[in-house]
């Protein structure tokens, strides 16, 4: 009897995720437990926020200027926390926030267990939580390389938007329960479980200490790391087109608009967890992701598809023909941040790989932002499919140019790439003094 599998099975597990991350890293299961225990308690306090602001004040103003408060501490705390996290130990600093976050979350439970809950603090608490966060972002990020082999990064990846998936899918929808049967203090109360736990998690994880000549958070630091970013055309390219995909595709705004032009309102819910649910089915089957190594082509590639989807979203008439478009949106755009993430995991030096993911969370964060913006925008001058129609078209285009401008993000390979043969060679001889 032959001990090769048939080749249906064969092919079947070339597509499941690698998990020889989470076999081989005791840190980076630990990593990734504490990350699944956390997400579940902030998604479900994303759903019970602006559910009370608006048990409390009834306006959609109110509940909009949430994220407006949110948005300054994420720039200027995601830009300083990735100085911190190449200047201090990563390991202590992901820890500490971890415990402000518990703190913030315990701040609206006490809130939402007051006879009369302050809708100030909904907003000071949210900017805090959203500083914090962004602070943390870079050393959780930045702390991957350090505990996953270099060969195992892209699989690395994969497992990180595996978790992030399902936690988008599964999380609001637990929120939303737990809010509208039990109140808000019981989703801020299971939030602030979640992070005690987490830190738990995280204390067991090895101390990460920087390197002995590491450059002192400073501005002067920070202006390093941005000039390390631009003399990388490749490096520039990712943020790029991740900002030019979201700015000119991104229309999560017009959701509840298109719900009801479908003639089904009740599908909001629908809508936002397409995206979500095309990802998780990319994850689930991106083994073949860890076989690629013309990164750049492929976060190209990635990109136009999510604006044609979104492009194509346009012109259906049904609520499950849009939920598939979108649902492939989702999947694109989670295959095109799988390859970004695997670029900056084996290409970027150490010593510099904080600074880099604060670069990374603006990229990322701000996009959505302005993308709703301007879905906004072009709806209110040619109407929901205008705006989706175009904005794909747009980004189609908007990637399809820088592609051309950025040859070095097109030619990208990593079997020939200087900086991942050099990050490669360097960790390596870490490994075996």
């Amino acid at each position: 009897m032959s001990d090769h599998p048939p080749p249906a099975r064969g092919r079947l597990r070339r597509l499941m995720p690698d998990l020889g991350p989470l076999r081989d890293s005791r840190d980076f299961r630990l990593l990734t437990a504490s990350g699944f225990v956390t997400m579940f308690g902030t998604f479900i306090t994303m759903v019970a926020v602006p559910f009370q602001m608006k048990e409390l004040t009834g306006s959609y103003v109110a509940v909009g200027l949430v994220s407006l408060a949110e948005f300054v501490p994420m720039v200027v705390c995601g830009l300083w926390g990735g100085a911190v996290a190449d200047a201090a130990d990563r390991r202590k600093v992901i820890a500490l926030c971890e415990l402000g976050l518990a703190v913030t979350s315990a701040m609206l439970l006490v809130n939402a267990l007051l006879p009369a809950p302050q809708v100030w603090v909904l907003y000071v608490v949210g900017a805090l939580t959203a500083g914090i966060s962004s602070l943390q972002r870079p050393s959780l990020e930045s702390l991957i390389p350090q505990v996953v082999r270099h060969d195992q990064l892209g699989a690395a990846a994969v497992l990180a938007s595996l978790r992030w998936n399902f936690g988008a899918i599964v999380a609001p929808a637990l929120g939303g329960l737990v809010v509208t049967a039990y109140g808000a203090a019981a989703a801020y109360g299971i939030d602030t479980a979640s992070f005690v736990l987490s830190l738990l998690l995280l204390w067991r994880t090895a101390s990460r200490p920087p390197a002995e000549n590491a450059t002192p958070a400073s501005l002067r630091s920070l202006a390093e790391g941005v000039r390390y970013a631009v003399r990388r055309p490749d490096l520039m390219g990712t943020y790029l087109v991740d900002i030019a995909a979201m700015v000119f595709a991104m229309s999560t705004a017009l959701f509840p608009f298109l719900a009801d032009q479908l003639g089904a309102p009740e599908a909001l819910g629908l809508l936002y967890s397409a995206g979500a649910v095309g990802g998780l089915a990319a994850s689930l089957t991106g083994g073949w992701t860890s076989r690629v190594h013309r990164h750049g082509l492929g976060v190209v590639l990635a990109a136009a598809l999510w604006g044609a989807a979104m492009a194509v979203t346009a012109l259906m008439t049904s609520v499950w023909a849009v939920f598939l478009c979108l649902a492939a949106a989702g999947a694109a755009d989670m295959i095109s941040g799988i390859f970004r993430m695997t670029m900056w995991n084996q290409t970027i030096p150490g010593e510099l790989r904080g600074r880099l993911a604060g670069i990374e969370l603006l990229s990322y964060a701000s996009g959505p932002m302005l993308g709703n913006a301007r879905a906004g925008l072009m709806a209110d001058v040619g109407g929901i499919r205008f705006a989706l129609g175009a904005g794909g078209l747009l980004c189609v285009a908007a990637v399809a140019g820088l592609s051309a401008a950025l040859p070095g993000l097109r030619r990208y390979d990593a079997r020939t790439d200087e900086h991942t043969l050099a990050e490669g060679a360097r960790r390596a001889a870490q490994a075996n003094p």
